[in-house]
Protein backbone atom coordinates (compact mmCIF):
# COMPACT_ATOMS: atom_id res chain seq x y z
CA UNK A 1 0.00 0.00 0.00
CA UNK A 2 1.22 3.74 -1.06
CA UNK A 3 1.70 6.01 2.16
CA UNK A 4 0.74 9.16 1.41
CA UNK A 5 3.66 12.00 3.05
CA UNK A 6 2.31 15.31 4.05
CA UNK A 7 4.95 17.81 3.37
CA UNK A 8 5.66 19.96 7.17
CA UNK A 9 4.33 22.98 6.03
CA UNK A 10 0.78 21.79 5.76
CA UNK A 11 1.34 19.66 8.94
CA UNK A 12 2.74 23.46 10.57
CA UNK A 13 -0.40 24.64 9.17
CA UNK A 14 -2.71 22.17 10.68
CA UNK A 15 -1.03 22.51 13.85
CA UNK A 16 -1.83 26.61 13.85
CA UNK A 17 -5.16 26.22 12.70
CA UNK A 18 -6.21 23.60 15.24
CA UNK A 19 -4.67 25.64 18.36
CA UNK A 20 -6.10 28.81 17.02
CA UNK A 21 -9.12 27.44 16.65
CA UNK A 22 -8.68 25.39 20.32
CA UNK A 23 -7.97 29.04 21.84
CA UNK A 24 -10.96 30.93 20.08
CA UNK A 25 -13.34 27.98 21.92
CA UNK A 26 -11.43 28.56 25.13
CA UNK A 27 -12.20 31.76 24.95
CA UNK A 28 -15.53 31.94 23.40
CA UNK A 29 -16.75 29.52 26.33
CA UNK A 30 -14.96 29.04 29.38
CA UNK A 31 -16.75 32.13 31.09
CA UNK A 32 -20.00 29.84 31.66
CA UNK A 33 -18.05 26.61 32.39
CA UNK A 34 -17.55 26.31 36.17
CA UNK A 35 -13.37 26.41 36.83
CA UNK A 36 -12.50 23.52 39.43
CA UNK A 37 -9.79 24.20 42.10
CA UNK A 38 -8.88 21.05 42.57
CA UNK A 39 -5.20 20.16 40.99
CA UNK A 40 -5.15 17.37 38.32
CA UNK A 41 -4.86 14.05 39.68
CA UNK A 42 -1.04 13.12 38.13
CA UNK A 43 2.09 15.79 38.87
CA UNK A 44 3.19 16.63 35.32
CA UNK A 45 7.43 17.21 35.63
CA UNK A 46 9.20 19.22 32.27
CA UNK A 47 12.88 18.54 32.53
CA UNK A 48 14.04 21.67 30.48
CA UNK A 49 18.00 21.44 29.01
CA UNK A 50 20.30 21.19 26.24
CA UNK A 51 22.17 18.85 24.52
CA UNK A 52 24.89 17.10 26.18
CA UNK A 53 24.10 18.62 29.69
CA UNK A 54 23.54 15.44 31.78
CA UNK A 55 20.01 15.83 31.23
CA UNK A 56 19.64 11.90 30.19
CA UNK A 57 21.43 11.01 33.43
CA UNK A 58 19.24 13.50 35.30
CA UNK A 59 15.75 11.93 33.05
CA UNK A 60 17.20 8.59 34.38
CA UNK A 61 16.90 9.49 37.66
CA UNK A 62 13.41 10.31 37.46
CA UNK A 63 12.38 7.48 35.05
CA UNK A 64 13.82 4.31 37.28
CA UNK A 65 11.22 5.54 39.78
CA UNK A 66 8.66 2.96 40.16
CA UNK A 67 6.33 6.54 40.83
CA UNK A 68 7.46 7.47 37.60
CA UNK A 69 5.90 7.43 33.40
CA UNK A 70 9.10 8.70 31.72
CA UNK A 71 9.42 10.12 27.56
CA UNK A 72 13.30 11.46 26.86
CA UNK A 73 12.98 14.11 24.29
CA UNK A 74 9.34 13.06 22.54
CA UNK A 75 9.23 16.61 20.39
CA UNK A 76 12.74 14.48 18.03
CA UNK A 77 9.88 13.56 16.02
CA UNK A 78 8.26 16.97 15.95
CA UNK A 79 11.78 18.39 14.38
CA UNK A 80 12.46 15.19 12.28
CA UNK A 81 9.48 15.94 10.52
CA UNK A 82 9.90 19.85 10.16
CA UNK A 83 13.64 20.05 9.47
CA UNK A 84 13.39 22.67 7.29
CA UNK A 85 11.72 24.95 9.93
CA UNK A 86 13.33 26.71 12.87
CA UNK A 87 13.55 26.33 16.60
CA UNK A 88 11.39 29.43 16.65
CA UNK A 89 8.66 28.13 13.85
CA UNK A 90 8.55 24.48 15.65
CA UNK A 91 7.91 26.29 19.44
CA UNK A 92 4.10 25.93 19.27
CA UNK A 93 4.00 22.39 18.01
CA UNK A 94 6.62 21.33 20.25
CA UNK A 95 4.97 22.34 23.20
CA UNK A 96 1.36 20.57 21.97
CA UNK A 97 2.99 17.57 22.02
CA UNK A 98 4.37 18.12 25.12
CA UNK A 99 1.46 19.03 26.59
CA UNK A 100 -0.85 16.23 25.06
CA UNK A 101 1.71 13.64 26.38
CA UNK A 102 1.93 15.07 29.72
CA UNK A 103 -1.98 14.03 29.18
CA UNK A 104 -1.62 10.87 28.09
CA UNK A 105 -2.92 11.38 24.98
CA UNK A 106 -0.72 9.71 22.59
CA UNK A 107 -2.72 10.49 19.30
CA UNK A 108 -0.60 13.57 19.02
CA UNK A 109 2.12 11.27 17.46
CA UNK A 110 -0.43 10.80 14.45
CA UNK A 111 1.48 13.28 12.51
CA UNK A 112 4.76 12.52 12.91
CA UNK A 113 4.91 8.35 12.60
CA UNK A 114 3.76 5.64 10.55
CA UNK A 115 -0.12 4.74 11.35
CA UNK A 116 0.69 1.42 12.24
CA UNK A 117 3.36 1.27 14.93
CA UNK A 118 4.66 -0.40 17.71
CA UNK A 119 6.63 1.12 21.05
CA UNK A 120 10.33 0.24 19.56
CA UNK A 121 8.95 3.13 16.81
CA UNK A 122 8.78 5.69 19.67
CA UNK A 123 12.43 7.82 19.87
CA UNK A 124 14.97 6.42 22.85
CA UNK A 125 11.39 4.07 24.08
CA UNK A 126 13.84 1.82 25.91
CA UNK A 127 15.42 4.25 28.29
CA UNK A 128 11.69 4.55 29.59
CA UNK A 129 11.15 2.35 32.90
CA UNK A 130 7.86 2.84 32.32
CA UNK A 131 7.89 1.12 28.86
CA UNK A 132 9.71 -1.68 30.13
CA UNK A 133 7.47 -2.52 32.75
CA UNK A 134 3.79 -3.62 33.23
CA UNK A 135 1.45 -2.80 31.65
CA UNK A 136 3.82 -1.65 28.45
CA UNK A 137 5.87 -4.80 28.57
CA UNK A 138 5.45 -7.51 30.87
CA UNK A 139 9.30 -8.81 31.03
CA UNK A 140 9.68 -6.36 34.48
CA UNK A 141 8.24 -4.97 37.23
CA UNK A 142 7.82 -1.64 38.46
CA UNK A 143 9.87 -1.21 41.15
CA UNK A 144 12.99 -3.25 38.76
CA UNK A 145 15.95 -0.92 37.63
CA UNK A 146 15.56 -1.55 33.66
CA UNK A 147 18.55 -1.64 31.40
CA UNK A 148 18.19 -0.01 27.54
CA UNK A 149 19.72 -3.10 25.76
CA UNK A 150 17.45 -5.90 27.87
CA UNK A 151 14.25 -3.75 27.25
CA UNK A 152 15.14 -3.48 23.80
CA UNK A 153 15.86 -7.37 23.12
CA UNK A 154 12.09 -7.95 25.16
CA UNK A 155 9.83 -5.08 24.68
CA UNK A 156 10.03 -3.57 21.33
CA UNK A 157 7.50 -5.33 19.20
CA UNK A 158 4.31 -4.44 21.93
CA UNK A 159 1.95 -2.05 20.20
CA UNK A 160 1.80 1.52 20.69
CA UNK A 161 -0.93 1.69 22.40
CA UNK A 162 0.90 0.51 25.49
CA UNK A 163 2.33 3.68 25.65
CA UNK A 164 -0.96 5.61 26.45
CA UNK A 165 -2.30 2.57 29.07
CA UNK A 166 0.88 2.66 30.87
CA UNK A 167 1.31 6.55 31.01
CA UNK A 168 -2.83 6.48 32.63
CA UNK A 169 -1.95 4.03 35.37
CA UNK A 170 1.08 6.71 37.00
CA UNK A 171 0.79 9.49 39.14
CA UNK A 172 3.85 11.45 37.68
CA UNK A 173 4.37 12.01 34.12
CA UNK A 174 8.40 13.16 33.33
CA UNK A 175 9.19 14.86 30.04
CA UNK A 176 13.01 15.44 29.45
CA UNK A 177 13.03 17.95 26.53
CA UNK A 178 15.81 20.11 25.15
CA UNK A 179 14.04 21.63 22.45
CA UNK A 180 12.43 25.26 24.33
CA UNK A 181 14.49 27.88 24.16
CA UNK A 182 12.37 30.30 25.61
CA UNK A 183 10.25 29.97 29.00
CA UNK A 184 7.82 32.31 27.93
CA UNK A 185 6.50 29.64 25.15
CA UNK A 186 5.53 27.47 28.55
CA UNK A 187 3.35 30.17 30.20
CA UNK A 188 -0.02 28.68 28.59
CA UNK A 189 1.15 25.28 30.43
CA UNK A 190 2.19 26.83 32.89
CA UNK A 191 -1.63 28.36 33.19
CA UNK A 192 -3.22 25.37 32.11
CA UNK A 193 -5.99 24.20 34.80
CA UNK A 194 -5.36 20.34 33.47
CA UNK A 195 -1.75 20.50 34.51
CA UNK A 196 0.33 20.25 37.50
CA UNK A 197 3.18 21.53 36.00
CA UNK A 198 6.85 22.04 37.72
CA UNK A 199 10.13 22.65 35.84
CA UNK A 200 13.34 21.53 36.43
CA UNK A 201 15.71 23.24 34.73
CA UNK A 202 19.58 21.66 34.51
CA UNK A 203 22.38 23.60 33.35
CA UNK A 204 26.04 22.96 32.96
CA UNK A 205 29.32 24.51 32.58
CA UNK A 206 29.40 25.54 28.76
CA UNK A 207 32.85 24.46 28.31
CA UNK A 208 32.27 21.09 29.46
CA UNK A 209 29.44 20.97 27.18
CA UNK A 210 31.24 22.13 24.50
CA UNK A 211 33.76 19.11 25.16
CA UNK A 212 30.87 16.67 25.53
CA UNK A 213 29.18 17.65 21.81
CA UNK A 214 32.60 17.30 20.34
CA UNK A 215 32.03 13.59 21.11
CA UNK A 216 28.80 13.94 18.81
CA UNK A 217 29.19 15.89 15.99
CA UNK A 218 27.26 14.23 13.46
CA UNK A 219 24.40 12.86 15.70
CA UNK A 220 23.81 16.86 16.52
CA UNK A 221 24.41 17.99 12.66
CA UNK A 222 20.79 17.83 11.68
CA UNK A 223 19.48 19.69 15.01
CA UNK A 224 22.15 22.22 14.94
CA UNK A 225 21.22 23.33 11.32
CA UNK A 226 17.22 23.72 12.89
CA UNK A 227 18.69 26.11 16.11
CA UNK A 228 20.19 28.25 13.73
CA UNK A 229 17.58 28.76 10.80
CA UNK A 230 19.67 26.97 7.94
CA UNK A 231 16.74 25.55 5.97
CA UNK A 232 17.27 21.99 6.69
CA UNK A 233 21.57 22.44 5.87
CA UNK A 234 23.53 19.92 8.72
CA UNK A 235 25.76 22.30 10.53
CA UNK A 236 29.26 21.06 12.77
CA UNK A 237 28.91 24.48 14.55
CA UNK A 238 32.87 25.06 13.99
CA UNK A 239 31.77 28.71 14.93
CA UNK A 240 30.19 27.95 18.37
CA UNK A 241 27.29 29.67 16.96
CA UNK A 242 24.69 26.97 18.27
CA UNK A 243 26.77 27.29 21.81
CA UNK A 244 25.87 30.76 21.52
CA UNK A 245 22.00 30.16 21.16
CA UNK A 246 22.40 27.53 23.85
CA UNK A 247 24.07 30.18 26.12
CA UNK A 248 21.90 32.95 25.39
CA UNK A 249 18.22 30.51 26.35
CA UNK A 250 19.70 29.32 29.82
CA UNK A 251 20.19 33.02 30.33
CA UNK A 252 16.59 33.62 29.26
CA UNK A 253 14.80 30.91 31.12
CA UNK A 254 16.57 31.50 34.21
CA UNK A 255 16.01 35.23 34.23
CA UNK A 256 12.60 35.14 33.38
CA UNK A 257 12.28 32.62 35.78
CA UNK A 258 13.87 34.23 38.93
CA UNK A 259 13.95 38.46 38.04
CA UNK A 260 10.20 39.44 38.57
CA UNK A 261 8.46 35.77 37.38
CA UNK A 262 4.75 36.01 37.37
CA UNK A 263 2.72 34.44 39.95
CA UNK A 264 2.38 31.15 38.64
CA UNK A 265 5.79 29.95 38.63
CA UNK A 266 6.08 30.13 42.45
CA UNK A 267 7.41 27.48 43.97
CA UNK A 268 7.06 25.30 40.06
CA UNK A 269 10.94 26.50 38.81
CA UNK A 270 13.73 25.01 40.20
CA UNK A 271 17.55 25.35 38.64
CA UNK A 272 20.11 22.87 39.37
CA UNK A 273 23.61 22.69 38.14
CA UNK A 274 25.24 19.53 36.90
CA UNK A 275 28.18 20.27 38.71
CA UNK A 276 26.43 20.32 42.03
CA UNK A 277 24.55 17.08 41.24
CA UNK A 278 27.90 15.43 40.47
CA UNK A 279 29.35 16.13 43.19
CA UNK A 280 26.57 15.89 45.99
CA UNK A 281 23.91 13.27 44.18
CA UNK A 282 21.88 11.97 47.36
CA UNK A 283 21.37 15.75 48.45
CA UNK A 284 20.20 17.29 45.08
CA UNK A 285 18.49 14.16 44.22
CA UNK A 286 16.63 14.55 46.91
CA UNK A 287 16.10 18.55 46.82
CA UNK A 288 14.58 17.35 43.23
CA UNK A 289 12.34 14.56 44.06
CA UNK A 290 10.95 16.90 47.32
CA UNK A 291 10.35 19.42 44.42
CA UNK A 292 8.50 16.97 42.71
CA UNK A 293 6.51 15.44 45.47
CA UNK A 294 8.38 11.97 45.10
CA UNK A 295 10.31 9.68 47.71
CA UNK A 296 13.55 8.06 47.33
CA UNK A 297 13.52 4.00 47.70
CA UNK A 298 16.16 2.01 48.59
CA UNK A 299 16.76 0.33 45.81
CA UNK A 300 17.08 3.80 43.91
CA UNK A 301 19.59 4.93 46.91
CA UNK A 302 21.88 1.86 45.78
CA UNK A 303 21.95 2.26 41.91
CA UNK A 304 22.14 6.34 42.27
CA UNK A 305 25.63 5.22 44.15
CA UNK A 306 26.74 2.84 41.95
CA UNK A 307 25.98 4.70 38.62
CA UNK A 308 27.82 7.98 39.88
CA UNK A 309 30.68 6.04 41.53
CA UNK A 310 31.86 3.84 38.43
CA UNK A 311 36.05 4.48 36.78
CA UNK A 312 36.82 7.11 34.52
CA UNK A 313 34.58 9.47 32.44
CA UNK A 314 33.46 7.03 29.77
CA UNK A 315 34.29 6.25 26.22
CA UNK A 316 33.80 7.90 22.58
CA UNK A 317 30.91 5.61 22.07
CA UNK A 318 29.05 5.88 25.21
CA UNK A 319 28.54 9.50 24.30
CA UNK A 320 24.36 9.11 24.53
CA UNK A 321 24.57 6.15 27.35
CA UNK A 322 23.94 5.55 30.62
CA UNK A 323 27.05 3.78 32.33
CA UNK A 324 28.39 3.96 35.80
CA UNK A 325 31.49 6.37 35.53
CA UNK A 326 33.39 8.34 38.25
CA UNK A 327 30.96 11.75 37.58
CA UNK A 328 33.40 13.93 39.27
CA UNK A 329 35.36 12.80 36.76
CA UNK A 330 33.31 13.37 33.91
CA UNK A 331 32.33 16.87 35.29
CA UNK A 332 35.94 18.20 35.27
CA UNK A 333 37.73 16.52 31.80
CA UNK A 334 37.14 19.07 29.26
CA UNK A 335 40.26 20.90 31.87
CA UNK A 336 42.14 18.03 30.09
CA UNK A 337 40.72 18.04 27.07
CA UNK A 338 40.12 21.36 25.57
CA UNK A 339 42.86 23.52 24.42
CA UNK A 340 42.75 26.87 26.10
CA UNK A 341 42.09 28.64 22.79
CA UNK A 342 38.90 26.97 22.44
CA UNK A 343 38.43 28.18 26.16
CA UNK A 344 38.67 31.40 25.40
CA UNK A 345 36.15 31.17 22.53
CA UNK A 346 33.78 29.58 24.15
CA UNK A 347 34.17 31.87 27.17
CA UNK A 348 33.64 34.99 24.31
CA UNK A 349 30.24 33.50 22.62
CA UNK A 350 28.65 32.27 26.50
CA UNK A 351 30.20 34.87 29.25
CA UNK A 352 26.85 35.81 29.71
CA UNK A 353 25.97 32.46 30.71
CA UNK A 354 28.77 31.28 32.66
CA UNK A 355 29.02 34.84 35.19
CA UNK A 356 24.87 34.23 35.87
CA UNK A 357 24.75 30.50 36.02
CA UNK A 358 27.40 30.53 38.52
CA UNK A 359 30.92 29.54 37.14
CA UNK A 360 34.19 30.84 37.21
CA UNK A 361 36.07 32.41 33.57
CA UNK A 362 39.61 31.43 33.36
CA UNK A 363 42.48 33.85 32.74
CA UNK A 364 45.11 31.25 31.84
CA UNK A 365 46.21 28.09 30.50
CA UNK A 366 47.91 27.97 33.94
CA UNK A 367 44.88 28.23 35.49
CA UNK A 368 42.69 25.73 33.36
CA UNK A 369 45.39 22.70 34.73
CA UNK A 370 45.25 23.66 38.23
CA UNK A 371 42.33 21.46 39.13
CA UNK A 372 42.86 22.63 42.81
CA UNK A 373 40.86 25.75 40.87
CA UNK A 374 37.38 25.21 42.04
CA UNK A 375 35.37 27.31 38.91
CA UNK A 376 32.22 26.25 40.12
CA UNK A 377 31.08 28.96 42.65
CA UNK A 378 28.81 28.84 45.22
CA UNK A 379 25.05 29.01 44.49
CA UNK A 380 23.09 32.03 45.80
CA UNK A 381 21.06 31.52 48.25
CA UNK A 382 18.23 33.50 47.35
CA UNK A 383 17.09 32.47 43.65
CA UNK A 384 13.82 33.87 43.25
CA UNK A 385 12.21 37.75 43.28
CA UNK A 386 8.32 37.22 43.48
CA UNK A 387 6.60 40.18 41.82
Amino acid sequence: MARIRIPSAIVILLVMVQTGFLLFMYTRYSSFIPQSKEKPSQAHILILSSWRSGSSFVGQLFSQHPDVFYLMEPAWHVWVTMYQNSAKVLHMAVRDLVRSVFLCDMSVFDAYMPWKRNLSDLFQWAVSRALCSSPACDSFQRTDITSEMACKTLCGRYPFSKVEEACKTYSHVVIKEVRFFDLKVLYPLLTDPSLNLKIIHLVRDPRAVVKSREQSVKALARDNGIVLSTNGTNVEDSKYEVMQEICRSHVQIYETATLKPPSFLKDRYLMVRFEDLVRDPLSEILEMYKFADLSLTPTLKSWIYNITHGQGSGKRKEAFKITSRDAVSVSQAWRNVLSFQKIRKIQEVCKGAINILGYQLLDSEKEQKDLSLDLVLPRRQNQFSWS
